[in-house]
């Protein structure tokens, strides 16, 4: 099982990178057919394949996903996709 993490300090405060990991969810939903529900501050997703969390405090979001052995394959791909979601999101 391959995994990913990411972590990226925000200046955002808590409400508003709650808004922006949304929309990182969002984006992958559309990209990765993902679905995901909020825990607290923990945005959990899976799909076939895919588990993990999103977490966001008031200055830091903290992605950790754990990628089946199908998926592993395209493992570089999704993590540009985050980072580029990331910088774009929480910057």
């Amino acid at each position: 099982m391959s995994e990913i993490h990411l972590q990226r300090k925000h200046r955002l405060g808590l409400k508003k990178a709650r808004e922006a990991a949304q929309k990182v969810a969002d984006e992958m939903a559309e990209s990765f057919d993902m679905e995901s529900e909020w825990d607290g501050n923990e945005l959990r997703f899976a799909r076939s394949g895919v588990t993990g969390c999103l977490r966001v405090t008031k200055d830091l979001v903290v992605l950790e996903a754990k990628l089946g052995f199908l998926l592993a394959a395209f493992k570089p791909r999704i993590e540009e996709k985050l980072e580029k979601e990331f910088d774009r999101y929480f910057a």
